[in-house]
């Protein structure tokens, strides 16, 4: 596997199919390039069948095991069934997505290749729902989470992103994942980086210790340092360690201002339209693929992975009033390393400026 100068190994990469979306999530980040709403028609801006295929063959040969599909909404894509099916028999395939296109496809996508997926609710009122994702989905999205536990799908993570408009619904879906089989919840700490309005972010802490007194069980998750949280079902019985058969798993994702995170990164992202991205809170580090031959693929992604930063700890360090800001020793990287070739669509932005209003995407 192909390593950075921090040591970090890239075992897994996360493959954005589209820019496009049928909900418009408050939250958004589209993989921290801007707004995913906008026409729902395929975009002659997006990598191809064969494009996306060309790169996983090649990350292949550097020893990465696994790849998530993520969008925008990845399930807009009609050859999807055919990227999975083309998807090298080395890597696990893995998709995030809202779930509405689930029902009718599950099988179909199961039968290509596909080896798990997490479905965005973040409520389990319809119009909570639908003041959070600007979309009347509610009930499709139920629908798509049967249909993928019934296409053998499970256990199936629901994201749910925690900030001012949905901390008050966490009690409840951790109930609902401990009562039903085949459902974990991965709590995703909101990202005022990527979207702007700090207003909105929450302690995360506070879910901590919150899940920390609920559970009957913690384990400790040495990718990014992370906690799960065993909480049982009101009918089972409560002898025995609690596992899937007696309650549901919950995990927090909280990256914010977290070295350890970034300290366990093992990640590249590629954008929809062909740029390679070393981490989500940067956009001065992409690198554009071109038109894709397979040397191109391999030196680029060699040199992406080369000059992968940890976010937090090394790009973003404290000062000496325990605040946080940029590394000066960044802000003069050459042009070649801290920007990007723009023809090819995104238009790079700071690694942090405040205000950027858009999309959100799950980290695992």
């Amino acid at each position: 596997m192909l390593a950075d100068e921090f040591g970090r190994e890239v075992s897994g990469v996360r493959v954005s199919l589209t820019d496009r979306c049928n909900f418009d999530c408050v939250y958004c980040h589209n993989e921290g390039l801007g707004d995913t709403r906008g026409p729902m028609a395929p975009q002659d801006h997006e990598m191809s069948a064969d494009d996306v295929v060309r790169f996983l063959e090649v990350a292949a040969e550097f020893g990465v095991d696994s790849v998530k599909f993520t969008g925008g909404e990845p399930m807009l894509r009609q050859d999807l069934e055919e990227i999975i099916r083309r998807t090298p028999d080395s890597m696990e395939a893995s998709m995030t997505t809202n779930g509405t296109f689930l029902p009718g496809r599950a099988e179909a996508l199961v039968d290509a290749g596909l080896s798990r997926v997490n479905v965005s609710q973040d409520a389990l009122d319809p119009e909570q729902f639908a003041a959070v994702t600007k979309s009347g989905a509610y009930d499709r999205v139920l629908e798509g989470v049967e249909a993928a536990l019934d296409a053998g799908l499970a256990p199936v993570k629901l994201n749910m992103v925690v900030f001012e408009k949905t901390a008050g619904y966490v009690p409840e879906m951790v109930d609902h994942v401990a009562e039903n089989d085949g459902l974990r919840l991965q709590l995703i700490e909101y990202m005022p980086e990527l979207v702007g309005k700090p207003e909105w972010a929450i302690d995360i802490d506070r879910v901590h210790d919150w899940l920390g007194e609920r559970a009957d069980r913690v384990e400790h998750r040495e990718m990014h340092d992370r906690r799960r949280y065993w909480i049982r079902d009101e009918d089972a019985p409560e002898d025995g360690d609690v596992d899937e058969a007696t309650g549901g798993m919950v995990e927090i994702v909280d990256p914010v201002e977290n070295p350890t995170f970034c300290a366990n990164c093992h990640r590249v992202r590629v954008t929809h339209d062909g740029y390679l991205k070393g981490c989500l809170n940067r956009n001065d580090d992409l690198r554009s693929m071109g038109e894709m031959t397979t040397d191109e693929i391999r030196e680029t992604f060699r040199e992406t992975v080369a000059n992968r930063v940890p976010f937090y700890g090394e790009y973003m360090v404290r000062n000496g009033d325990g605040e946080w800001e940029m590394n000066e020793k960044y802000l003069d990287a050459p042009e070649d390393e801290s920007t990007a070739d723009t023809d090819a669509g995104s238009e790079p932005q700071p690694a942090y400026d405040g205000g950027v209003e858009d999309g959100y995407s799950s980290t695992d």
